[in-house]
């Protein structure tokens, strides 16, 4: 485990976020936030969190960023930024 991991909020593998995903980008994108997710082939090789979820503008001060190890859990640590942040995605 990396130092980075023993901070991570533990997401919940029964949400089933990864369905509402595209829900949630449009979302973003309505409320005037710039957001992706992506996969990089060369961390899942590594075995290294491969998912990122990046975010930015609109009602967001500062650019945010989110890693998992699946998508699922890309998208539960996302969520909890944004909340963090002060968005509420309704999903």
């Amino acid at each position: 485990m990396t130092r980075a991991e023993g901070r991570w909020p533990k997401p919940d593998p029964d949400q089933g976020v990864e369905d509402a995903t595209l829900l949630i980008l449009e979302w973003l994108g309505e409320q005037g936030v710039g957001a992706m997710i992506r996969v990089d082939a060369e961390r899942l090789r590594e075995g290294r969190p491969a998912w990122t979820f990046a975010a930015g503008g609109g009602p967001l001060s500062k650019g945010m960023r989110a890693d998992g190890r699946s998508a699922a859990e890309c998208m539960s640590r996302a969520l909890l930024r944004l909340s963090e942040a002060g968005l509420a995605v309704p999903f």
